[in-house]
């Protein structure tokens, strides 16, 4: 026994409780079926499976369009706004896709806002006939494509930022056109940090609940809650998310390779930084326009939608006590910030300080709980804890413990906790990493213990980073639909699960006064963690 047992097991059970999830999918699937599986197998299962792939190939396309593109212009030329628009591009963030769901039907829909416009300019007409209908898998496409791009536009232009001028000089010696150049060396040399954004875009993707469900297409994240919601049946619900989660993992899989390949340290001697081009008149007016444009179909427009409905039914603001709901998502994001925070620093000083591997290959293994869906994570848990109260019920003649936590905060803010671990985890490892362990030895030398050393050397050199990652989850908690929609206390609502139950009632009217709240804060968390995720330096 020694004296770092409090850290190492204290930490194993940590990691152990991360990865529960995978472990009760992975059991689960291994359970007899039942006959709503049976069927389900025989007629739905493989649409489901053909719609989430379907819709995976185009928004990779599309993000992967949208996100290098912008970074590209931002990165290499100076044009109007290009400054203002280099950062204003992340606000997609803010807009999850769902709330832009609402935004593409409420505007192409019969009488909806296009048909508003139309008639305000050219007069009373019958313009339905002309307007286009974007909904169904187009209109899912869309919605998801614009929210996630700024995956791909943030890893990419940092990607940007570190590529030597040397080796596009060069270019130019040889006879390449700026063309060739972009697709010759530009982009080759960006590849490990498009693939990682694009991993992320394809398991954020095939996560999404909430656009998926909004426009009624049948993919594997609603059959799985349709299958706990509607049929009752946890344990097909379980099978489904296991064939999810393959495809997940597999994308994880490939992110963290990608990872591996990029290279995220400061150039060293011979670095030559890019030199921007200022481009004036019709030369730049393309960059100008494309990233205009992106940023208006991104952000702008369905901001737009949601303030002009706000103003135009003002009835809603008397029904919705705005006030409760923006108290009950401060307590959510308080509660699970600080708590996941909390418990990162314990582990990663514990992994620290104990050197062990076995807990080194744990804690990896677990933080692949931010790939896992929402809804996977949430029918998990209710499994688990389903299963647990059964078992302390029969054998230890107890009640049921499972009102602790399903439909309870202490469930949510645990359920978050493993969704979200993994971004706090690496987070602080990545800057503990910077700490030499000489510093440590050198504190304990001058009588320093273990816990002051934590306190009074680490704690402010991570100070920067804890803020960030505050901010970052704060930004998570807030748009997070699924686990909120599955777990939360009755009667207690977000943002988010206030606009998806309007909107699912087709009051898309009154989703808009909630979802203008959820874009309005997480606006702020971006715009004050912004100036970190776009330095040159990170």
């Amino acid at each position: 026994m020694t004296k770092y047992n409090i850290w190492f097991f204290s930490s194993v059970l940590i990691a152990l409780i991360v990865a529960l999830p995978i472990i009760t999918v992975f059991f689960s699937f291994f359970n007899e079926t039942s006959n709503y599986y049976t069927v389900l197998k025989e007629t739905f299962l493989y649409d489901y499976i053909f719609n989430s792939i379907i819709i995976l190939f185009f928004v990779i396309i599309i993000t992967f369009v949208l996100g290098v593109l912008s970074a590209y212009f931002v990165s290499f030329y100076i044009f109007p706004f290009s400054n203002f628009l280099s950062w204003a591009l992340i606000l997609a963030f803010a807009v999850p896709g769902y709330i832009y769901a609402f935004s593409i039907i409420a505007f192409f829909e019969n009488y909806g806002t296009a048909f508003s416009i139309l008639t305000y300019f050219f007069g009373e007409n019958n313009y339905n006939l002309i307007i286009p209908k974007i909904d169904g898998i187009v209109g899912a496409i869309l919605a998801i494509s614009f929210s996630l791009f700024p995956y791909v536009y943030v890893l990419t232009r940092a990607s940007f930022h570190f590529q030597s001028n040397n080796y596009i000089e060069v270019g130019k010696n040889l006879g390449l056109s700026s063309k060739e150049t972009f697709f010759k060396i530009i982009l080759p040399s960006a590849r490990p940090a498009i693939i990682a954004g694009l991993a992320l875009v394809s398991m954020e993707c095939l996560s999404d609940f909430g656009t998926v469900s909004f426009f009624s297409i049948n993919t594997l994240t609603t059959g799985i809650y349709n299958s706990w919601l509607s049929f009752d049946d946890l344990n097909t619900a379980n099978q489904i998310s296991f064939i999810l989660l393959l495809f997940i993992l597999f994308l994880f899989s490939i992110e963290i390779y990608s990872r591996k390949e990029a290279k995220y340290h400061q150039p060293g001697r011979g670095f030559k930084p890019i030199t921007k081009i200022k481009l004036n008149g019709k030369k730049a007016f393309l960059p100008f326009i494309v990233c205009s444009l992106i940023l208006f179909l991104s952000f702008l427009f369905p901001v737009t939608q949601m303030i002009y409905w706000t103003v135009k039914f003002p009835k809603y603001l008397q029904d919705i006590n705005i006030i409760n709901i923006n108290i009950n998502t401060l307590i959510l994001v308080l509660l699970a910030s600080i708590s996941i925070i909390i418990i990162s620093l314990f582990i990663n000083y514990g992994s620290r300080i104990s050197k062990s591997k076995i807990l080194t290959y744990l804690t990896n293994f677990s933080i692949s709980g931010y790939a896992i869906p929402g809804v996977i994570l949430a029918v998990a848990f209710i499994t688990f804890f389903s299963n647990l109260s059964d078992f302390i019920s029969d054998n230890f003649s107890l009640k049921s413990t499972k009102s602790i936590f399903i439909g309870s905060i202490l469930g949510l803010i645990l359920a978050y906790f493993i969704r979200f671990f993994s971004l706090s985890f690496n987070g602080i490892k990545s800057s503990y990493e910077k700490i030499n362990n000489s510093i440590d030895e050198s504190a304990y030398l001058l009588g320093y213990s273990k816990i002051k050393t934590f306190l009074k050397i680490h704690i402010p050199y991570l100070k920067t980073n804890i803020i960030l990652i505050m901010l970052l989850i704060s930004l998570e908690v807030i748009k997070e639909l699924p686990i909120t929609l599955i777990l939360r206390p009755f009667n207690f609502e977000t943002f988010a699960t206030q606009a998806y139950i309007y909107a699912s009632q087709d009051l898309l009217e009154a989703a808009a006064l909630p979802s203008l709240f959820l874009i309005f804060w997480s606006t702020i968390l971006i715009l004050l963690s912004s100036k970190y995720i776009l330095s040159k330096k990170n």
